[in-house]
């Protein structure tokens, strides 16, 4: 039942032996297919209709319209990109976007665990927006979720849903995919899914507050990267991505991930890898595929663990896999789905421990043969993790200006105490992506400076409401 994939590297020799050695003291061999270090897939599926390494186990936590153990949530239709935070009572908060194709709408879920993984609640964090697709987590604990269609937002949530979402148009009116938060530089980079897409930074006016800002797209020549200002980011006549025309296009931006000094993105129509080096203002293409027989197809969400493996969801009709790239440049699959034919894999995250892999399989909850809504799953088994994970509560003071902004949004008070549960949140990065110092400080910076709520402008309808309950969590 496993079909695997030859690979197909069109970069320089030079280029794929170097591939990740930035994520790794390790050096890098050339990329590669193999087994990784899990082994090989198992050969018949499990319980779930998923093939996995030995020693992997899986389980179903959510499906389509039915309510999530703990709460009376029915779980939204086509979860996509997805993010986990700590809380401070040694738990941890799972968040997944819904991109709702079928009827344009969209949304964010949660799901609440506590510290020995079970579900104790669910609930919506964001209702009314259209096809949300993947986001990012931000250093400050609160998830970015990005509308996937022409014109489309970024949604700044908090994780308790005890805030109500917050627009940020700063962040521009695009096809949005994803977005990275790049602590070292106090910028984002964010991706376009169409199949002239760009890639942007986004510059804060006063970081880590994201209401105001510099919206940038990239131009490359050569491998080397020089940004270029939108000067409409709201796109009222031209789409930004037609806004300069020497800008780069790429074909179908997906995921993004910022991790030791490097931003890792991938391109869906040309099956890309890319390694972005912001200091050094350049970026390398360190793997393309050409062909449908590949050892990666269609990548799309994306996320890092901690000893640098980069983990890759397939967005492909057949032969759906998360695919694994090792800093020693093994390409290898970690899980497959079967009998899931038009289906695709995203909202890969970990739990905090890094013990548990958390991935959708999208459109999978059909019966004979149909597509359905989404089925999430929660993977357990020895993943491999660099050092014992940090602490996972920060100081109270470690809340952004935009966090304050949902709060005020919420009729929430407007000093700077900084006292809500919601600042205790810290989003599960990869090793070397939160600076807990340096986040801090910048946060200090900020106190007394608290922006005013952002206003949906001429989007009535879009209340932007968590939906929680009084009692919530």
């Amino acid at each position: 039942m496993l079909t695997r994939r030859s690979f197909l590297a069109v970069s320089a020799a030079a280029t794929a032996s170097t591939a990740l050695a930035a994520v790794s003291a390790r050096p890098a061999g050339a990329l590669s297919d193999g087994d990784g270090p899990y082994g090989p897939l198992a050969t018949e599926p499990d319980a779930n209709g998923l093939l996995l390494p030995a020693g992997f186990t899986a389980r179903v936590i959510a499906r389509y319209e039915e309510p999530v153990a703990g709460s009376g949530y029915p779980w939204h239709l086509f979860p996509d990109g997805g993010a986990t935070f700590a809380t401070d009572d040694g738990g941890w908060i799972y968040v997944s976007n819904s991109e709702g194709i079928v009827d344009g709408t969209g949304g964010v879920g949660a799901i609440r665990f506590a510290a020995d993984g079970e579900i104790t609640d669910a609930y919506p964090l964001l209702t009314g927006s259209e096809r949300n697709c993947a986001g990012g987590p931000t250093p400050w604990g609160t998830w970015l979720s990005c509308e996937e269609q022409e014109r489309g937002k970024v949604w700044e949530c908090d994780p308790t849903g005890e805030r109500d979402a917050v627009e940020l148009p700063a962040l521009g009116a695009f096809v949005h995919e994803a977005v990275t938060v790049d602590t070292d530089r106090e910028q984002l980079y964010l991706t376009e899914d169409t199949v002239d897409g760009r890639l942007y930074r986004f510059t804060p006016t006063a970081y880590p507050d994201l209401t105001a800002g510099t919206l940038e797209v990239a131009k490359v020549v050569d491998g080397a990267v020089e940004w270029l200002e939108v000067l409409d980011p709201a796109a009222a006549s031209v789409p930004t991505r037609g806004q300069v025309a020497e800008s780069t296009p790429f074909d179908g931006g997906e995921g993004i991930w910022y991790q030791d000094g490097f931003v890792w993105f991938v391109t869906k129509g040309d099956h890309g890898v890319w390694k972005l080096d912001p200091a050094a203002s350049t970026i390398e293409k360190i793997y393309e595929g050409a062909t449908a027989e590949l050892a990666l197809g269609a990548p799309d969400n994306v996320v890092m663990t901690s000893f640098g493996d980069l983990l890759v969801c397939e967005d492909q009709p057949e032969d759906q896999q998360v695919v694994m790239i090792t800093p020693d440049g093994i390409v290898a699959p970690i899980l497959q789905l079967t009998g899931q034919s038009g289906s695709e894999l995203a909202g890969a995250a970990f739990d905090p421990a890094g013990e548990r892999l958390y991935v959708s399989s999208q459109r999978g909850g059909g019966v004979d043969g149909q597509l359905g809504g989404g089925i999430t799953y929660e993977i357990a088994g020895p993943f491999r993790v660099a050092a014992p994970p940090a602490a996972t509560t920060t100081s109270s003071a470690a809340v952004s200006g935009t966090t304050r902004a949902l709060a005020n949004a919420a009729g929430g008070d407007n000093d700077n105490n900084n006292d809500d549960d919601s600042s205790r949140l810290v989003p599960v990065l990869g090793a070397g992506a939160l600076i807990a110092a340096g986040i801090a400080f910048a946060i200090a910076r900020l106190r007394g400076r608290v922006p005013e709520p952002v206003a949906a402008a001429g989007d009535d309808e879009i209340t932007g409401s968590s939906g929680r309950p009084d009692d919530a969590v």
